[in-house]
């Protein structure tokens, strides 16, 4: 079964898949002899790290709203080609997750570098705006649960912030 573009799921995240996800033409665009492919390929790999606000962090579970969170990644996918000449990918893990292990992947093949790396950063942006996917942070000493997509999707200045994080607002 080939890589799909937007993911949820409990199993390990693969970035090499992404990256080819986001390098090979779809099935139903057929390919022009003269193309070349992309010139540019840039990835964000978000991991568990084991420290935050100074405690140490034991894991984290991520808990989701699947059908949402995959119509919010359509509707980023969208922003993002609406912006820049670019196909993307993006796929969110939930379950419980071990330090060091990636939690949420993002490809982007653009023709051009600036595309590339303007278009990942807005995206994982926006993943943090609104996607309905949470966290609950484990440290020593207790557990809490780590602020989540809060934003309206529709709401316009949301999305001029993200694009304002992304460096290019």
């Amino acid at each position: 079964m080939p890589t799909p573009l937007y993911a949820v799921t409990t199993d390990p995240l693969d970035l090499e898949a992404l990256v080819k996800v986001v390098t090979t033409p779809p099935p139903d665009v057929p390919e022009e002899p003269q193309a070349i492919g992309p010139g540019a390929i840039t990835a964000f790999v978000g991991v568990v790290r084991n420290e935050n606000g100074g405690r140490r962090v034991l894991r984290l579970e991520y808990e989701g709203y699947e059908s949402l969170a995959l119509r919010a990644f359509e509707r980023i996918g969208a922003e993002t080609a609406e912006r820049w000449t670019v196909r993307m990918a993006l796929h969110h893990r939930l379950g419980t997750l071990q330090i060091g292990e990636a939690s949420v992947m993002i490809a982007v093949s653009s023709p051009h570098r600036a595309d590339a790396f303007a278009a990942c950063r807005y995206v994982i942006e926006r993943v943090k705006q609104i996607v309905p996917i949470w966290k609950r942070e484990y440290f020593e000493g207790g557990d809490m649960w780590i602020e989540g997509a809060t934003a309206d999707p529709t709401d316009g200045d949301a999305r001029q912030n993200a694009y304002r994080v992304a460096g290019i607002g």
